[in-house]
């Protein structure tokens, strides 16, 4: 039985698809529409980058990446710090970009 249970699990680990990730960053600078424009356009520059959401009211970005890929915490402060703004905090989530936007009442 104890090895059928093992199977059982591998087998499902096997057949689930990946499912991308959004990574939310709190970041402090965010001022204008200019602003979430060039974060926008750098970070769709990366080929993991499947979406990008810029909340200036909630002072967060959020990153959907593409199936099975991921960016580093690293290349996101460094790509946010780089242009001019302060990132608080990094989380990464499941939470679908439409999910997100329902709850931020952001528009695509």
């Amino acid at each position: 039985m104890k090895t059928f249970k093992i199977l059982l699990v591998c087998a499902t680990l096997i057949a689930t698809p990946a499912w991308a990730t959004t990574i939310e960053l709190t970041v402090h600078g965010l001022v204008c529409g200019f602003c979430a424009q060039g974060i926008e356009k750098t970070l769709r520059k990366n080929p993991a980058t499947a979406d990008v959401l810029v909340s200036l009211e909630n002072r967060l970005v959020a990153v959907a990446t593409k199936d099975g890929q991921d960016i580093s915490d690293a290349d996101l402060r460094s790509a946010l710090t780089n242009a001019g703004y302060d990132v608080k905090a990094i989380e990464r989530t499941q939470n679908s970009m439409s999910d997100l936007r329902a709850r931020l009442k952001v528009a695509k």
